[in-house]
């Protein structure tokens, strides 16, 4: 008997999806900072044994009040995961109020197995996540609520139990050897904007884009040209930084990781682009990925 299926993370923003989604598939495969709204596209991780695959989906988290396309399109990456689930690991963390009585409806009516994660538990006390416990139970009755600290890898494993003991019986969707269904070209993008993320602060990390040029793989070295997009003069002149210092950073950072990432020395060039009002341009965005 072979099992396989669709684990999909849903929650709101800062939760620690992505957190939990690199642990579970032992590999980092989504941007993790202390900041909102780090993931923008959905982001699959494969997990493979003898006799089971999960297929874990990290998604955006739920923006509640979209303010461009690009939060519409992050919104629907949501949906779309709530459609094609065969598990949901619904994300939450104590002390947190989910308030929105639709999405919790979409959950109780969807037929789908719900898995009500409470993470960071670490920062929290037993009597509140108990609490915590009912609640859920209460809202999702057909729900299992499992209290975990991603971060510390604590609990992951009855996580996982439960997950194995709900997959369908199901043939492989994905190749054994494969660990990802994005390109080495999105990786390289995601690095580069999650170190605009740690060293920009205010709202320039949430006016970028990174789209790549070129990925040139050579015996040696993997030539790589990246374009990072601004929506104003004033953000491309705050990621350059005096002399192009602050840029400079940005780039021996994002270097460093993307070699550890491929195995391999990285020659990276960065130019910075403005183009303005790129979160509502359909054409632009669904250079970048995002699509309906």
């Amino acid at each position: 008997m072979h099992k396989a299926g669709f684990v999909n993370i849903i929650g709101y923003p800062n939760v620690g999806k992505s957190t939990l989604m690199n642990a579970m598939v032992g590999q980092k495969l989504s941007i993790i900072t202390s900041k909102a709204q780090t993931t923008r596209h959905r982001i699959m991780g494969i997990v493979n044994g003898d006799d089971f695959q999960i297929v874990y989906s990290d998604t955006p988290g739920i923006v509640k009040d979209p303010s461009y396309k690009m939060h519409q399109y992050m919104n629907h990456f949501v949906d779309t995961a709530l459609k094609d689930a065969d598990i949901i690991l619904l994300m939450t963390e104590p002390d947190f109020q989910f308030s929105d009585k639709e999405i919790i409806e979409k959950f109780n009516s969807s037929g789908r197995k719900v898995i009500v994660v409470i993470n960071k538990i670490d920062l929290s006390n037993q009597e509140e996540i108990m609490k915590q416990i009912t609640s859920w139970q209460e809202l999702l009755p057909k729900s299992e609520v499992i209290p975990v600290s991603a971060l510390n890898n604590f609990n992951l494993e009855s996580l996982f139990d439960v997950i194995i003991e709900n997959l369908p019986e199901h043939d492989a969707f994905y190749p054994k050897d494969e660990l990802t269904d994005k390109s080495m070209r999105f990786f390289v993008s995601e690095i580069i904007r999650e170190k605009i993320l740690l060293n920009y602060k205010k709202e320039i990390p949430y006016s970028v884009e990174v789209a790549v040029d070129q990925y040139k793989e050579e015996e040696k070295i993997i030539r790589i040209s990246a374009l990072i997009y601004v929506a104003r003069e004033s953000q491309k002149a705050i990621i350059l930084g005096h002399q192009g210092q602050a840029i400079k950073r940005t780039a021996t950072a994002a270097r460093k990781d993307l070699e550890e990432f491929v195995g391999k020395k990285v020659f990276l060039e960065t130019t910075v682009k403005v183009s303005k009002d790129w979160r509502d341009n359909e054409n632009i965005l669904k250079n970048f990925g995002y699509s309906q």
